[in-house]
């Protein structure tokens, strides 16, 4: 992980061609609020259980539940991945189940009402540095895509007035349609890597979550960046990340071809 003082570690232009990004943490402000309303939606469903076994159960945690079982992967994989963690089993449902119902889809719909209804009130806010960083790849000629399991991407792009960054977005409905698997399955990047017309090993993945790090590794993608949000750095990288940093800044970016290498060390 970069530290203060030591060299920053560096993105030479010349290496890659595209870059991939996940949307929430890395691009946009939105973590906390998905965060937030999945603590409102399970801290209710743990209630519920408590009450009807007359048990005491503890409420979800966003340090440790969210980021273990919830942050990166698709919503409905979330909802049973913590479920799972706790114990507890219920049908898997379907997408139009109505939200709320005890299912794995009506936790996941009832999630998606409330983060749209946070989202309309309350807005979205771009992280700047992030956006600079991207602006300054694409000022090399690399591409740029979005890479993200919710399906309110594009959405959240808008409201955050960042969608025009982007050559591609593959997010949760894309996943959908075509029948991807999500993260920590690589096929949601690498199939962003196929709209950009890159190889795997000509792209790079910036990712905050443990799903994320673990997918751009098992894609074989020619670097993984792991942004360390909540001092989960050992983690990431225990999980495929080549470099951890805290900010996106913390990364030297160096213009360079394949005809014309770096004249200075770039580590």
């Amino acid at each position: 992980m970069a530290r203060a003082g030591d060299d920053p570690p560096c993105f030479r232009s010349g290496d890659f061609d595209a870059a991939l990004f996940d949307l929430d943490g890395v691009l946009t402000d939105t973590a906390s609020l998905h965060a937030a309303v999945w603590k409102v939606v399970f801290d209710a469903f743990l209630s519920r259980q408590a009450e009807s076994s007359d048990t005491t159960l503890s409420p979800f945690s966003i340090d440790d539940d969210y980021l273990t079982y919830v942050d990166g992967k698709p919503r409905y994989e979330g909802v049973a991945s913590f479920l799972q963690s706790r114990g507890f089993t219920l049908p898997w449902g379907s997408p139009d189940d109505e939200p709320g119902r005890a299912t794995i889809c009506g936790l996941g719909n009832q999630k998606n009402v409330l983060f749209r209804k946070r989202l309309r009130d309350d807005g979205v806010r771009p992280i700047e540095f992030a956006v600079d960083f991207v602006r300054a790849l694409k000022s090399t000629g690399i591409k740029s895509a979005v890479v993200t399991s919710s399906r309110n991407g594009t959405s959240i792009l808008a409201a955050a007035k960042i969608t025009d960054l982007f050559d591609v977005t593959v997010d949760g409905v894309v996943a959908a349609r075509l029948g991807l698997k999500g993260k920590p399955d690589p096929a949601t990047f690498l199939e962003a890597a196929r709209r950009l017309g890159v190889e795997a090993g000509r792209a790079a993945v910036v990712e905050d979550a443990v799903a994320g790090v673990q997918a751009g590794r098992d894609g074989g993608f020619g670097l993984v960046i792991g942004v360390d949000r909540k001092g989960r750095g050992r983690l990431l990288r225990e999980n495929g990340a080549d470099i951890v940093v805290y900010s996106l800044t913390d990364i030297k970016i160096e213009s360079t071809t394949r005809e014309n290498p770096p004249i200075d060390d770039c580590t």
